[in-house]
């Protein structure tokens, strides 16, 4: 076997598993799970029925790179969302479908990361808490998983400047995640331009995960994204040394169908492409019919939007003013990332024993580095529940903390 698989932590889960074990909360009462971010809400009605009139299509086999027309539609969507100019993004070149992001986000590593070049092994940055793929990723590549921190006192925000140069020069792909998981916070694109010069000047690729980006509270203000700071350098190739990854699992409430795109560096996404070829992740073409309709429409994704406004609404307003819990409205997606009294981790079983309610301790969505582990005294809370679960789950943390 791969002995690098030995390096891989326990997923989440896992951990949360072993924190409930023996935990008998309430028999009457149902249980309301926050910790996964799995939407709930209906999957648009337009793509379900694209998907049932593209049923026939799954006897052919599809191409890895995706049919033109769902390459087009992935590349109009990210210019209109992110007002690129008009032939910046060339669908043949620029944009590449994916089974998801975890996927893409895993493989990416792969691709970049040349475990043989310089003495001691490469290094590939990643903000601290944490997606757990960008890790594994990292040392199933060869690499040295290296963790910035996002802490409260910079706004849950990355410093990019506060990593050392030793490091910089070894490393070959940063990980960022905007709008962050866990704590919903968005980069702002003075950041991201020093984050691109910084990157630029030793040579390492930016991997945007922005697949919380259609999910925000202000109509007027979506969260910026790489590519549109990306595509103000101009000349030939702006996107140089840069990936962003999007998916339909969170916009769309269509997690099960495993789509999403990846686009940027024409040259590193050539080289991508022999990747997955060989690595077999192609979508099949149902899926991609369904895909080019959910790219083409906005109307359900503003609705879901509204969704997620009025979860936030009615849970802020019950925990708000709870003592022993800090709870903040993120600046988009559907996390809350809320500060607690004590170990977290003691608050997650006890809210589990007691009101039969499932969080997840920030601990396990990081590293302790330099004697400080930036997810303790915190929990995530996936507001993915319908209005009524959310509520009643807010009410029974309030419960438990009276």
């Amino acid at each position: 076997m791969n002995s690098d698989l030995d390096r891989l932590h326990p997923y989440p889960f896992e951990k949360l598993a072993e924190l409930k074990a023996g935990a008998r909360p309430p028999a009457d009462r149902k249980h309301i799970p926050l910790s996964i971010g799995e939407p709930r809400h209906a999957p648009p009605a337009i793509v379900l029925d694209t998907l049932r009139e593209a049923l026939p299509e799954i006897a052919r086999y599809p191409a890895t790179k995706g049919e033109p027309a769902l390459r087009e539609a992935m590349a109009n969507w990210l210019t209109r969302r992110f007002g690129l100019g008009e032939g910046q993004l060339d669908p043949e070149a620029n944009v590449l479908p994916v089974a998801g992001t975890r996927e893409a986000l895993f493989a990416i590593a792969q691709a970049v990361v040349d475990r043989d070049a310089g003495d001691e092994p490469p290094v590939v940055l990643m903000p601290n808490p944490f997606y757990q793929i960008y890790e594994g990723a990292a040392l199933l590549a060869g690499a040295e998983p290296y963790y910035y921190p996002t802490l409260e006192e910079n706004g849950f925000l990355p410093d990019f400047d506060a990593i050392p140069e030793a490091i910089w020069e070894r490393a070959q792909l940063l990980y960022v995640c905007s709008p962050g998981n866990p704590s919903g916070a968005v980069i702002d694109a003075p950041r991201y331009r020093d984050l691109l010069v910084k990157a630029a000047r030793f040579g390492v690729v930016v991997a945007a995960d922005e697949c919380y980006s259609e999910i925000y509270f202000d109509e007027g203000q979506p969260p910026i994204g790489l590519l549109e700071v990306a595509a103000e350098r101009g000349g030939e190739d702006p996107f140089r040394n840069v990936i962003v990854f999007h998916s339909l699992s969170k916009r769309s409430n269509l997690p099960g169908l495993r789509s999403g795109l990846v686009a940027g560096d024409a040259v590193l996404l050539k080289r991508f492409l022999r990747y997955r070829t060989y690595q077999g992740c192609a979508l099949p073409l149902p899926t991609q019919q369904a895909s080019i309709t959910a790219w083409n429409d906005e109307a359900h994704v503003r609705a879901n939007r509204g969704f997620y406004r009025e979860k936030f609404d009615a849970v802020l307003d019950i925990l708000g003013p709870v003592g022993g819990i800090d709870v903040r409205r993120p600046d988009a997606g559907f996390y809350l990332w809320a500060g607690v009294e004590g170990d977290e981790r003691d608050f997650a079983r006890r809210l589990f024993a007691e009101q039969n309610v499932t969080v997840l301790p920030g601990r396990f969505l990081s590293r302790e580095t330099n004697g400080v582990n930036p997810g303790a005294g915190f929990v995530r809370m996936a507001l993915v529940a319908e209005l009524d679960d959310c509520v009643e789950a807010a009410e029974r943390i309030r419960a438990m903390l009276s």
